[in-house]
């Protein structure tokens, strides 16, 4: 079978601005009108849409129970496909910068593994988003935690001044995706981590779901394949890429869509890579 193939500068039918539209009005959404998937009534994609209780996909994720209860509600609105804070292995003192942060979840998760002299700064374009997460960091009491508006692919951060950069199910939204990860390279210190979470696509998408901005927004037709996210990261300058497929994702991906099993096409992985050390 032939390799999938997806677009960097736009996906399927859809012109980049229309994307990021699509993307900016979906999220709006959801932050003005629900508290998570749980109050959705037409959740599909990054979020469960079919009767999955909210611990049962906390666990299918990734997180613990002591990670959820760890953060005040409000936080979590069940968008993701993973856990990238399991993966990053964050130290104390560490500034960690979440691509796409939503309402905070996993800002204010990061936030205890690198404690107060830590810094965690989340940056998402939607400004109903950004609105909810500032909210949460009062709820939180997350000092060390802050929410900046702006687009991934130009990132509202200094030349390196991260160490860790962590997304949860955003970077296949974008439409420019090579640009984000030229913007994470230069936004980490050299020695800096990339650790996300995020679906690669598997196979090829219908037509129409390619050309569909509800697709889009819902993290189904805008996920690259594999090879392409390695020579991107390659591309970027990045070192030490890891990517690896969660076959187990299927379970909660399969719900996303009311009128198809998309998991036939996109699957959950776990994104990681290095920039290189002076």
């Amino acid at each position: 079978m032939s390799e999938p193939t997806s677009s960097d500068s736009a996906t399927g039918g859809l012109a980049p601005d229309e994307q990021r539209r699509a993307v900016r009005r979906r999220y709006a959404r959801i932050a003005s009108e629900s508290s998570g998937c749980a109050d959705e009534t037409d959740a599909s994609g990054c979020c469960d849409g079919d009767g999955t209780s909210e611990d049962d996909l906390n666990r299918q994720l990734g997180y613990s129970e002591d990670e959820t209860s760890a953060v005040a509600d409000g936080a979590n609105l069940g968008l993701g496909c993973g856990n990238p804070t399991a993966i990053a292995s964050l130290r104390p003192g560490e500034t960690v910068l979440d691509l796409g942060s939503g309402a905070g979840f996993d800002c204010f998760l990061a936030a205890q593994e690198v404690g107060d002299d830590g810094h965690v700064i989340g940056v998402d374009m939607t400004p109903e988003m950004v609105e909810k997460a500032r909210e949460n960091v009062e709820k939180n009491e997350a000092t060390n935690v802050e929410f900046r508006l702006g687009e991934i692919e130009h990132l509202p951060v200094a030349d390196e001044t991260v160490d860790t950069i962590i997304s949860n199910c955003v970077v296949n939204l974008s439409p420019a995706k090579q640009q984000v990860f030229h913007e994470s390279y230069r936004a980490l210190r050299p020695g800096g981590r990339l650790a996300i979470s995020d679906v690669v696509l598997t196979a090829e998408l219908p037509e129409e779901v390619h050309d569909d901005a509800e697709s889009v927004a819902s993290c189904i037709a805008g996920a690259s394949p594999i090879p392409e996210l390695e020579r991107m990261l390659s591309n970027a300058g990045f070192e030490q890429v890891r990517i690896e497929s969660k076959e187990e994702s299927k379970q909660f991906i399969s719900e996303w869509d009311d009128e198809r099993d998309v998991s036939e096409y996109v699957v959950s992985a776990t994104i990681e890579a290095v920039k290189p050390p002076r």
